[in-house]
């Protein structure tokens, strides 16, 4: 049993939607899922490793056991594909990128852009990933005594990094231009729209789509502007950094020597500017609101991030089990994609259960990462859990916070490493309580997980 016993103080319990408990009929579920789907669960979801069902989607299995969830993304996941409802609300904004994409072509987008994502490639993002988390460690040192929202600060500092590795001549629109309009899009087509539930065409109009226009535009222009500029480098024998940008114009099937498409091109980049910055921003919001609430977890990270900087002024994350340990725990409790669903291509079973083909099996980090047969204490924060120590008694298939099995989320070392310096870099400067004026911290399922306010926060300079 895992548990704090020693420790002065009994580990934060962040609250979040209570599990329901009684039945609720279709119009009842369909404006819950469109307000927060977070306050769709029942209990049994938190308790019983498989739950099936009939309801708005038709058949739906929710799986959380992790046997059967090896099963359906790993050893058959040919046979399950994302679902209809999924790509309704990522196409219009992802276009046809690697998130969204499928078969043969979503191969070819994988094979073109592991590259980037290898351990070797991924490691060399270190310096820069550092150089942007100083920067905002001395910009959050200077608002010593006033408040900000280190949800606004963690988008900023992550489309920071982004700049200065993946979109190394720069994303030529001001930060937080870009990131208002990224959540303007995650909230304006993250509610679950009917029409979409039951399948109506798309030429019928979505309010959703209609808020996420202006959004979508400015995405279309800045990436425009992106593909445009290096086009134009390399057209003029210019030398172009090896960047995300350059491998995919450059781009060919080492089986067919097909490039990507322009429209390929803009969907994965659009894929990375929004989704990809999206989560980890969110991940390190989570983490500093997990830490602000629990006085030992915190003084731990502080411990060790102190520690390290003693030996490096830019330590790696090497020097930072706890730290990001911490990290590994918040998105436990909040995972950054806290729903995934995929769709049977033909009759399977799980175990006993039978899944009819065309129907929805569903795997919800969110419920996983909080199911009371996997984990001790499942709703208390605990970082030690992380730690290397007891890492190996966590099966692969409870922890999901980047998906597993092919379509694993490619950016998932940058991800961890990312937001493991930049954590070490901020707490070592300031310390990070919630602001006197702030009100309480509620989760919304918005396709991401994030705080539905902002997370406004005091700082105090350290050291």
């Amino acid at each position: 049993m895992l548990s704090r016993a020693a420790a002065t103080s009994a580990p934060f319990r962040p609250v979040v939607p209570r599990p329901r408990t009684e039945p609720m009929g279709l119009f009842t579920f369909l404006r819950a899922a469109r307000a927060n789907p977070l306050t769709t669960w029942y209990e049994e979801h938190f308790e019983q490793p498989i739950v099936t069902g009939e309801g708005a989607l038709g058949r739906i299995t929710v799986v959380s056991d992790p046997a059967a969830i090896r099963h359906v993304l790993v050893d058959n996941a040919a046979n399950y594909r994302k679902d209809d409802l999924q790509r309704r609300v990522l196409a219009p904004g992802l276009g046809n990128g690697l998130l969204t994409a499928e078969g043969d072509e979503w191969r070819l987008q994988r094979r073109t852009l592991a590259p980037i994502f290898s351990p070797r490639h991924v490691a060399g993002f270190e310096a820069p990933m550092s150089e942007a988390a100083a920067r905002l460690a001395r910009r959050l040192k200077r608002r010593d005594g006033q408040s900000v929202d280190a949800a606004l600060e963690m988008t900023r500092v992550t489309l920071d990094v982004l700049e200065r590795t993946i979109f190394t001549h720069g994303l030529s629109r001001e930060p937080d231009a870009l990131g208002r309009a990224i959540t303007r899009y995650f909230e304006a087509l993250g509610p679950i729209d009917p029409l979409d539930v039951f399948g109506m065409p798309d030429w019928l109009p979505r309010i959703g789509r209609l808020k996420a226009r202006p959004a979508l535009r400015f995405f279309a222009e800045v990436v425009d502007e992106l593909i445009e500029r290096r086009r134009a480098l390399v057209t003029a024998g210019g030398e172009a950094p090896h960047d995300l940008l350059t491998l995919l114009l450059k781009a060919q099937d080492p089986e067919t020597g097909r490039g990507l498409s322009d429209l390929e091109v803009r969907a994965n980049i659009v894929t990375f500017i929004g989704a990809g910055h999206e989560t980890t921003a969110n991940a390190l919001t989570w983490t500093l609101y997990c830490l602000s609430q629990d006085k030992a977890a915190r003084e731990g990270v502080e411990a060790e991030v102190d520690a390290a900087f003693a030996e490096n002024p830019a330590p790696g994350t090497e020097a930072l089990p706890r730290t990001k340990a911490a990290l590994e725990e918040a998105m436990r409790l909040f995972p950054p994609v806290p729903f995934m669903s995929r769709q049977a291509l033909a009759e399977d079973r799980i175990g006993r259960i039978k899944i009819p083909r065309g129907s929805l099996v569903t795997v919800a980090p969110y419920v996983l990462h909080r199911h009371r047969r996997l984990w001790d204490e499942p709703d208390a924060f605990l970082p030690e859990r992380f730690l290397p120590e007891n890492r190996p008694r966590i099966d692969r298939y409870a922890y999901l916070p980047f998906g597993a099995g092919p379509r694993v989320c490619i950016g998932a070392s940058f991800s961890v490493m990312e937001a493991t310096l930049v954590l070490a870099h901020v707490l070592h400067a300031v310390r990070l309580d919630r602001a006197t004026e702030a009100g309480p911290v509620v989760p919304l399922h918005r396709v991401t997980l994030r705080p539905q306010d902002g997370l406004r926060m005091r700082v105090t300079a350290r050291g």
